[in-house]
């Protein structure tokens, strides 16, 4: 295979100002492209490799779904259990209802929350609002004052945080709609509930330890704070390319996003690189096998790709032009309609973004796995991911 076009395409990101990036394609368990372009450290002169790791923001999402899909198949849970038998300050989840005068009422939901409705996001609560974020939804308001103590105090716990967040009405009744956000930081409180120690370390001893991925965590620990790339942010007012147009994110803010065990507030995302997180991907795209080894279920990976979205909820919320042609499983999304996406990739394939600007996913049907990062702050992921997607699918026969 020739991957000619995808090396061009990611130099030509690199020389229009995306500080470095890096790609690698496998099938059935062999590497068929792997390249690296640009920068981890502009400043001091250090080029991109292997080695180095990158922010996964929401990319923790296929990890950690994956994790809570390898519970279920041990018989952990059940999709069907109400969240209170968990967090049984959930019990009295109430919600809100908009009047035709504009006005809220807030009432008791008809039906608690659900594993599935923290799994397929339809439990109503979005992510608490951004720092500077403009036109929030009314929840990510509420979520955030309710925050405050806990922000006020510096450091939280996971289960602090989920407490916090029971007294918040939620958007909708659970099931009828979807709203991408804190049912997350549910998913990740329910791993903890279950195996009685930090999400983290089960991710980290449930997944990535079997897998060989001594290159990822949740958290910092041995060499990786010294290869991770750094974190660079479009300046207000500034494109790609033009002179300083990238600055260096706040060290207060890196602290809070990652570090060693215990100290990021909440629950930490996952630190990896392309190559770690290609093994991950490889197992999900050959039945849950890598290596010959089974780490979890072929039928159990199907579930997780199975569509739980109406087309109503998807038109609603996954008719744009980076989510289009998409449905939405257990934390993942899966293609199925390669035309209104415009997508050359096979029915099927499934995973997810990452806010920092990585992107992955893996095609079950031919055993295949494309696993792209950079860090940037906005990551332009609709320029950026859309065009490799497409250059590297057509690379592939």
């Amino acid at each position: 295979m020739d991957f000619a076009k995808l090396d061009a395409l990611l130099q030509r990101f690199v020389d229009d100002g995306l500080p470095g990036c890096g790609c690698v394609v496998a099938k059935k368990g062999e590497i068929l492209y792997e390249n690296y372009f640009g920068w981890a450290d502009i400043e001091n002169n250090v080029k991109l490799n292997r080695s180095h790791v990158f922010r996964q923001a929401s990319l923790t999402k296929i990890a950690m779904y994956t994790t809570a899909m390898m519970l279920f198949e041990e018989g952990k849970f059940r999709m069907t259990d109400p969240l209170y038998e968990y967090f049984p300050e959930w019990k009295n989840t109430m919600k809100r209802v908009s009047k035709p005068d504009g006005s809220v009422d807030i009432v008791p939901v008809e039906h608690p929350i659900t594993v599935k409705n923290i799994f397929n996001m339809t439990m109503g609560m979005p992510y608490q609002m951004f720092m500077g974020q403009k036109n929030a939804h009314p929840v990510s308001r509420d979520m955030t004052a309710h925050m405050k103590p806990l922000l006020d105090k510096g450091y939280y716990t996971l289960r602090e945080q989920i407490r916090a967040m029971s007294e918040v009405p939620v958007a909708f009744e659970p099931g009828t709609e979807h709203l991408y956000g804190f049912a997350s930081e549910l998913t990740a409180g329910l791993l903890e509930v279950i195996e009685n120690k930090p999400a983290e370390m089960v991710i980290k001893e449930k997944l990535f330890e079997p897998l060989g991925m001594d290159s990822s965590a949740n958290f910092i620990f041995g060499g990786l704070k010294e290869r991770l790339v750094q974190n660079y942010h479009l300046a207000p007012g500034k494109k790609l390319g033009e002179e300083g147009a990238l600055i260096l994110g706040s060290p207060d803010r890196e602290a809070s996003m990652v570090g060693p065990l215990g100290t990021v507030p909440g629950f930490s995302r996952v630190i990896t690189n392309c190559w770690d997180y290609t093994k991950l991907m490889q197992m999900l795209a050959n039945g849950g096998v890598y290596n010959g080894e089974h780490i979890m279920g072929r039928k159990t990976i199907d579930l997780m790709r199975t569509n739980t979205l109406s087309d109503r909820v998807l038109k609603d919320d996954f008719d744009n032009n980076y989510l289009v042609g998409y449905g939405y499983g257990y934390g993942m999304r899966m293609l199925q309609n390669k035309y209104r996406g415009h997508n050359n990739g096979q029915l099927g394939q499934f995973g997810w973004t990452g806010g920092s600007g990585t992107w992955a996913e893996a095609d079950p049907e031919e055993g295949i796995s494309i696993v792209y990062m950079h860090n940037l702050q906005p990551n332009l992921e609709e320029y950026h991911h859309l065009r490799m997607r497409a250059v590297a699918q057509g690379c592939l026969e």
